[in-house]
């Protein structure tokens, strides 16, 4: 059973100013992944990434900013990148943000492609898909963990790899983490819209590339 604090927010948490930092976000992530090209290392990346958030009035990050080119799409969130990994002209790659505006965090993901490969276009397109899906599926009440179960049985019928390490978490005011929910993949309740980051991230079936899509459930 999820804790009792699983869903708790401070006393300055707004559900409008929740929304707001979303938006803020994935208007940063777009504008980051527009400045993203072909010869840049992810050190230069995430280095662009601090300096347009900065620029959009982020206050803080509550997690690094990640940034994946390549082989490294494959990486969970705490493995670290093969160093020196360089952005090609035919590439894949993911933006994962983690910024505080006005006292709410936002946490977004997306994947993108630079040049023509269809394989990279359709890996990053089934992790929009499969999220669209699994979201729909949470809009019918289901628990955290039945909504990975869910996850995984979509992902294999699509021709794809689910990364169990990835299955989303709270968020809310600045920092949820005191609320101990743990991750959304074990929540064994319902989980109510605007406080829970879905997270998807595939694996290619045989090449090595991989897609991450992760963003607010909201109603």
């Amino acid at each position: 059973m999820p804790t009792p604090t699983a869903e708790n927010v401070g006393a300055a948490f707004s559900r409008e100013r929740m929304l707001a930092a979303r938006e803020r976000s994935w208007a940063a992530l777009r504008d980051i992944a527009a400045r993203i090209v072909p010869g840049m290392n992810e050190a230069d990346a995430a280095a662009l990434a601090k300096e347009r958030l900065d620029a959009a009035g982020m206050q803080r990050i509550w997690h690094p900013s990640i940034i994946r080119f390549g082989a490294n799409t494959l990486k969970t969130f705490r493995q670290p990148s093969a160093p020196d990994t360089v952005l090609q002209d035919n590439d894949i790659f993911f933006i994962d943000l983690g910024p505080v505006f006005d006292g709410h965090e936002g946490d977004v993901g997306d994947t993108f492609v630079v040049g023509d490969d269809a394989d990279m276009r359709a890996c990053a397109n089934a992790a929009r898909e499969l999220f669209a899906r699994t979201a729909a599926r949470w809009r019918e009440g289901v628990t955290g963990m039945a909504l990975y179960a869910y996850a995984e049985d979509a992902a294999t019928a699509m021709g794809w790899r689910l990364n169990h390490e990835t299955k989303g978490h709270r968020v809310g005011d600045y920092p949820h983490a005191v609320h101990k929910a743990g991750s959304l993949g074990q929540f064994d309740a319902a989980p109510a819209p605007g406080l829970w980051v879905l997270e998807i991230q595939i694996a290619h079936p045989s090449l090595p590339i991989g897609a991450f899509f992760e963003d607010l459930l909201t109603a």
